[in-house]
């Protein structure tokens, strides 16, 4: 656990370079804008230990799986999200020295992210080799204003000399991952335009053939004026840029202003490509880096209007949580229905950039409490749009009669994940998928969707389940064997009780669910029924599953076993361990950690939690007392989960504590491997952990119930609820709770277990 990020409520702050802890930055300072965006790396040259990436939403490249034990049904490639080709390029040369923190003494540094506006700003003093120092001055932006637009002003300023210098404002598309096998290179030249005004690198991926335009132009001021310097052009394969011969006065700052468009064939046509981002950049520097900017940060405005979380009392809970929303804001937007949340956003290239079903399970919530209902919607609809895909990855595996299994990873809909237990074991995750639409019906009351969408995706889910079941005539029940749970500290176990239970219960829900449509959408239904050729015994089978599955339990001690055979383990907690053991995943062999009981993440706790209403409040506990005491929380998707629970028992200091933990999951660093990228689909679990935990938000019957307490370390909290067309705002405070609409019509509430009517105030 790190701890060396200064609590502020607005902002990321970072005093001081060390370069141990660069990489570290280089994550949590990320910004991006739903399109694109990039790590927190240096404009200027760089030789130190860094993770160069930028990103191009949509743009992956499927890396050839290769094992030597190879499988029928293997997936055929890993895809992964590509570096893209960088603009942020500021290369600076005084009498022969470069600019470069790795070989300059650093003082004065300090780098900040303005999350309320969204603009990463760095200022520090370089000593070069030679004795001059010089002062920078920084800020970049990825407008969320417009999507294809960056934006950088750079200030250098000598302290002490004058001197000729040379700057390099450049496009780089000969980029690497830093995940590639033997440095390959994933990005073939198309083309390059460059004239006094400007520079454009057209780029192609290998094998998927997307396109990217990368260009930039640039304006220079010194002493408040605009300087009109003749540059040089540079260009090689993959890379343009323009040579700047400049003049440095002792302090007086030259400002460097460099605009960038990044346009991709996923939204404009190969061949008008370069034309739209000349138009992009012409544009952007005709608005300025201050126009740009002021309509970059009202969009920013008016996003924390809708979904800001106040916290008085605990300024690095306050930044944990903003930190967590700022970064899920400018990584998904909504607005696309081909796009989905990867695991690490736009902070780095660990996981492949895909889909997880920690989009179901984890964010949607956060948008639907946060967002217009169609941005929830559209995640729902991306999976529609990818079932025919789904039922092509259950018949690799042998499964017929239009089964739908959605992958555990992917960019298109077909499965790519490169580890076995995962790909043909962990399918717990098509039960996330059904439940999603539940959840999404529930909170928005659109019971429109399962006739549209929903029930289809369904019926692909139950056949799925009822294929992959058998039925034990030792038992007299029926069983699933072979499965990875949530819990990946197992795998290729009998009778997940997580699984079990999510698969009766995705069963239950779709018979529900063809029922529902077929009373009040009917002609939809015989669409439906014609196309996917739904049988009548089918629906039969699936009601006689639900009512035998077998269920694995300790009656003595009362709880759920997470799978057969999990007594037969010793039964330590976290606390036998030893402090050096930790991070179990990074210190342990596989083979050990398989043997042990520790727990990665809440697995028959997810099911609690997300079928909370069906058990009470003591088999809740039991299952609480005995799993959480052995869970190491190694998965950054276990604390949400934790303190939401926790709540619910009344246990307000391991609430705090897991709350602590996954608000500030990535800015202590706590499972050593930040610099890898942030959690970004954990970060919704932060929302959940205050909104559903500590807010005790649920959604029963179409209203609105809240049972919240105030953590003891707290004066008091505050969110707001987009709700069925209304604005609700909670607030918590040692003085009681109140909860307001601020717009859309008259509605009840319950808090506390009493009915409270809720109107606008008249003005």
């Amino acid at each position: 656990m790190k701890n060396y990020i200064k609590h502020h409520e607005w902002q990321i702050i970072e005093e001081g370079f060390d370069p141990h802890l660069h990489r570290v930055s280089e994550s949590l300072f990320s910004i991006g804008n739903g399109r694109m965006g990039q790590r927190a790396n240096f404009e200027e040259e760089y030789s130190g230990e860094m993770h160069q990436g930028s990103y191009v939403a949509g743009v992956y490249y499927p890396d050839k799986t290769r094992v030597g034990w190879w499988k029928n049904g293997y997936p055929e490639y890993f895809a992964k999200v590509l570096n893209a080709p960088n603009w942020i390029g500021i290369r600076v040369q005084i009498n022969g020295q470069s600019l470069d923190l790795a070989k300059c003494k650093v003082e004065n540094f300090r780098r900040v992210l303005d999350m309320k506006q969204g603009v990463l700003h760095r200022t520090f003093v370089a000593t070069l080799p030679d004795g001059k120092r010089v002062a920078v001055d920084a800020s970049r932006f990825c407008s969320m204003h417009n999507g294809e637009i960056g934006a950088i002003r750079y200030a250098i300023t000598p302290l002490n000399f004058s001197a000729a210098a040379t700057l390099v404002l450049d496009v780089d598309a000969d980029v690497v991952n830093k995940d590639s096998n033997y440095d390959e290179k994933f990005w073939n030249e198309v083309s390059q335009q460059a004239d006094s005004s400007l520079v454009m690198v057209t780029a192609e991926t290998r094998k998927t053939l997307f396109h990217v335009t990368t260009g930039m132009t640039w304006q220079l001021e010194q002493g408040g004026k605009k300087m009109d310097v003749s540059p040089k052009v540079i260009s090689r394969n993959k890379y343009a840029g323009h040579e700047l011969a400049v003049s440095l006065r002792e302090n007086e700052p030259l400002v460097i202003v460099k605009y960038a468009a990044v346009l991709s064939s996923e939204n404009h046509p190969k061949a008008t490509l370069e034309q739209a981002a000349r138009q992009q950049l012409e544009g952007a520097r005709a608005q300025g880096f201050d126009n740009l900017l002021k309509a970059h940060a009202a969009v920013w405005a008016h996003k924390w209007e809708e979904c800001d979380i106040t916290i008085d009392g605990d300024v690095a809970a306050q930044q944990g949580i903003r930190f967590n929303i700022f970064q899920l804001m400018q990584t998904y937007t909504g607005d696309d229905e081909r796009l989905n949340i990867g695991p690490k956003g736009f902070t780095g290239e660990k996981y492949g950039g895909s889909t997880y079903w920690d989009t179901e399970a984890y964010c949607l919530p956060f948008y639907l409490g946060t967002s217009d209902p169609k941005v929830a919607r559209n995640l729902l609809v991306y999976r529609y749009k990818h079932l025919q895909r789904a039922i092509e990855n259950a018949g690799k595996l042998g499964f017929t009669n239009g089964a739908a299994l959605y992958p555990m990873v992917t960019m298109n809909g077909e499965e790519c994940h490169n580890e076995w237990e995962i790909t043909f074991e962990e399918i717990h995750r098509n039960g996330a998928i059904a439940y999603a639409i539940f959840d999404y019906i529930r909170y928005t009351g659109d019971e429109a969707y399962l006739a549209e969408y929903g029930l289809e995706v369904l019926i692909g889910i139950s056949r799925f389940w009822a294929q992959r079941v058998n039925w034990s005539a030792d038992r007299k029940k029926f069983v699933m064997l072979g499965v990875t749970g949530p819990n990946e500290y197992e795998n290729n176990v009998n009778n997940n009780w997580y699984t079990n239970t999510i698969a009766v219960w995705t069963l239950g829900y779709t018979l529900y669910a063809i029922d529902y449509v077929k009373r009040n959408h009917g002609g939809n239904f015989n669409l439906i029924k014609t196309k996917v050729h739904l049988q009548d015994d089918e629906l039969k089978q699936w009601d006689r599953i639900a009512s035998n599955m077998y269920f694995p339990e300790d009656k003595q001690r009362g709880v759920f076993l997470q799978q057969d055979g999990f007594l037969d383990k010793e039964l330590l907690t976290v606390n036998d361990l030893k402090r050096e053991d930790r991070p179990l995943n990074q210190k342990w062999s596989w083979d050990r950690i398989l043997r042990s009981c520790f727990i990665k993440q809440a697995d028959v706790l997810q099911g609690l939690y997300f079928f909370e209403e069906n058990f009470d409040r003591d088999t809740i506990k039991r299952n609480f007392d005995f799993y959480e005491p052995m869970t190491v929380h190694e998965s950054s998707l276990s604390p949400c989960v934790h303190v939401i629970l926790a709540s619910v028992l009344g246990y307000k200091e391991k609430a705090y504590e897991m709350y602590l933990r996954t608000a500030r999951l990535d800015l202590d660093d706590y499972n050593n491997d930040t610099e890898d990228g942030c959690h970004i689909t954990s970060m919704a679990g932060t929302w959940m952990s205050l909104v559903k935990g500590f807010g005790g938000m649920r959604v029963r019957n179409g209203q609105l119930h809240f049972h919240p307490y105030l953590p003891d370390q707290w004066q008091s909290y505050s969110f707001r609820l987009e709700f069925r067309g209304r604005v609700v705002k909670v607030n918590v405070a040692k003085s009681g709770t109140r909860v307001v609409l601020e717009s859309g019509q008259p509605l009840e509430v319950v808090l506390n277990g009493q009915s409270v009517p809720l109107a606008v105030a008249s003005s």
